[in-house]
């Protein structure tokens, strides 16, 4: 049986799964990644991604039952 885990909310302090986590194979790839750039880099990346979600549209949702 597979345990269904939301790994944004329930993971936040640790992998809860361990061995067992579905997204093992990037952790790997996420840890050469943040050993392999700098800190500063990393912060430009982050305001660039910042500065993009500031500029789009707002996006409305509206509910089907309206």
């Amino acid at each position: 049986m597979t345990k269904t885990v939301n790994c944004q909310v329930e993971c936040v302090n640790g992998c809860i799964l361990g061995e067992e986590c579905p997204n093992q194979e990037f952790v790997a790839e996420t840890s050469q990644f943040i050993q392999n750039t700098s800190l500063d880099k990393i912060l430009e990346m982050a305001e660039i991604a910042r500065l993009k979600k500031i500029s789009e549209p707002p996006k409305w949702i509206i509910p089907d039952d309206f």
